[in-house]
Formats: C-alpha cells, sequence, structure tokens
C-alpha cells in the first residue's frame, strides 16, 4: 500500500501520522480477530425503510441453515433490529477467559452480535458522535470472540456515512457488498450513491438486491406490481455489477420478524423464501 493509500484510509480524516500509527494496530487487531472467517459480506443501502435487515438476517440464517457457522453482527446503532428479528431481545453479553466478548448465540450454527443487547430499554437512543461509533465498531471487529466462521454477515445502517466507512476502513478483507434497493427510482438513485461508495473504496459489490418487488396475495399467491419496477436491475446494468433477484412484498416475512423468526426459516417452503434461498445460492457461487 503506498504512503498516499495509507493517509486516505486513516479514520482520522486526515494523516496516520495525525492518530500516531493507531489506525495500523486497529486494522492488526481486527485482522487477528477475523483470522478464523472464511467469507464476509456486508450488506447495504444508500435508503432507509428498504429492508436492508431484513436482507442481513436472513441471509445469515439461510446460511446456517445449510449447518454453516455464521456470525452475524449489526452496526446499526440508532436502530438495531436484528436482536428483535431473532427473538433476542435482552439477552445478556458474556465475557470468556480472554477477555473477548461472548456473540449471542442462536441454534448451534448462528452467532449474533448488536448494541442492541447492551441498551437498558429497547426505546433508548444511542446518541453518538462519529469517533465513538469507530471505536464501538473496531470493538464490536477486534474485541468479540468470533471463533472459527464460515461467513460473517454484517448490517450496516442507511447511507454511505461513519458506520460503513468504518467497517471497511477496519475490515482486512471482505468477499463483498450486497446492496438494498427497492423497485422505485427514488430509491435506486438513493442507492447508487452506496455503489459509488464502494467504488471509491475499491470494495467490491457482490450484487444488488430489489426487495418489495411486488406484492404476493396471502390467498392466492398471486404476485402484483404496487409500485414501478425493475429500478434493480436497471441499477445493476448502469454499474455493471451483478443482479442477484427480487424479493416481493410478503405478510409472511412481516410476520416472521415481528416473531423473531426470520422468514427463510419459518415459512422455508414458501415463493418467498425459494427466492431469497436462489439469492444466497447465487452469492455463494461467487
Amino acid at each position: 500500500m503506498s504512503e498516499n493509500q495509507e493517509k486516505s484510509q486513516c479514520p482520522s480524516g486526515k494523516s496516520c501520522e495525525s492518530c500516531g500509527g493507531k489506525c495500523h494496530e486497529d486494522k492488526r487487531q481486527v485482522h487477528d480477530n477475523l483470522q478464523g472467517v472464511k467469507h464476509i459480506y456486508l450488506v447495504l443501502s444508500g435508503k432507509g425503510g428498504v429492508g436492508k435487515s431484513t436482507v442481513a438476517a436472513n441471509l445469515a440464517m439461510a446460511l446456517a441453515m445449510e449447518d454453516k457457522q455464521v456470525g452475524l453482527l449489526d452496526v446499526d446503532f440508532h436502530g438495531p433490529s436484528i436482536p428483535k428479528m431473532l427473538g433476542l431481545e435482552g439477552s445478556p453479553l458474556y465475557g470468556d477467559e480472554n477477555e473477548k466478548i461472548m456473540p449471542v448465540p442462536l441454534d448451534n450454527n448462528l452467532k449474533v452480535m448488536s448494541i442492541g443487547f447492551t441498551l437498558r430499554d429497547q426505546d433508548q437512543a444511542v446518541v453518538w458522535r462519529g469517533a465513538m461509533k469507530h471505536g464501538v465498531i473496531k470493538q464490536l471487529l477486534g474485541d468479540v470472540a468470533w471463533g472459527e466462521l464460515d461467513a460473517l454477515v454484517i448490517d450496516t445502517p442507511p447511507g454511505t456515512g461513519d458506520e460503513p466507512l468504518s467497517v471497511c476502513q477496519l475490515l482486512p478483507r471482505a468477499d463483498g457488498a450486497v446492496v438494498v434497493t427497492t423497485p422505485q427510482q427514488v430509491s435506486a438513485t438513493d442507492v447508487s450513491k452506496s455503489l459509488n461508495f464502494c467504488s471509491q473504496l475499491s470494495f467490491p459489490v457482490l450484487g444488488i438486491v430489489e426487495n418489495m418487488s411486488g406484492f404476493v396475495c396471502p390467498h392466492c399467491g398471486e404476485v402484483t406490481q404496487i409500485f414501478s419496477s425493475g429500478a434493480g436491475e436497471a441499477l445493476a446494468k448502469q454499474y455493471g455489477v451483478p443482479f442477484l433477484g427480487r424479493l416481493p412484498i410478503d405478510p409472511q416475512i412481516c410476520a416472521g420478524g415481528d416473531a423473531g423468526e426470520p422468514f427463510v426459516q419459518r415459512y422455508a417452503n414458501s415463493a418467498t423464501a425459494k427466492a431469497f434461498q436462489e439469492i444466497v445460492a447465487k452469492l455463494q457461487q461467487k
């Protein structure tokens, strides 16, 4: 890595000299802690409300259902919804003999970590500035006992701000990003910022998922287009990245999330779950 590249990646926003080289120590710590992780997937979106956390939670669960050892890290500090989606609200955190934080286990194959586990009340607001967020992300990547994993899925908040930037700066390597959009053009315009974010950081993009693409009737199963469609696929063609697939609006998705059980597990035989499993299969082929 050149001197200019090192300076541009310093979280201080200035140069590595300004932090005394601490950024390199942080990256080494994260590198050492994640040596047992085979694959790392970052779930991104430039816009809120597109179902990004739903995609992240179901991606992790789908991989775990294939008998893989999976970690799910929630770095959405201001809206940590992963514990609720997985039925883990109120779970306590413990340390191990090496003073590492133990992630919360779900079944035998999935480990979860979220700032939501540290909140006294679920409606407690997290009021942090960028430097604080970077420090906590460094801890979540470098001080949590992730152990040996086939995959680590990282759910980020919407946008291209502190949290996804810190994750990309601290990760020693990653398979790439799964970018989530909805069919409307206004969503695709915002989500394109995430694709440009990845380009600026030389972070690979594994593909785009178009969520809320049509509505599945709970009675007859027919899919009706509510919004305009095709923005996700058009965006993939525009930026030259893979289009992974479409997920319709399905009442079963809401039911699974509210019940704390991802729809790929609770409704494994549904058309929506099968569509998601096809997306996961494409990811693993890459």
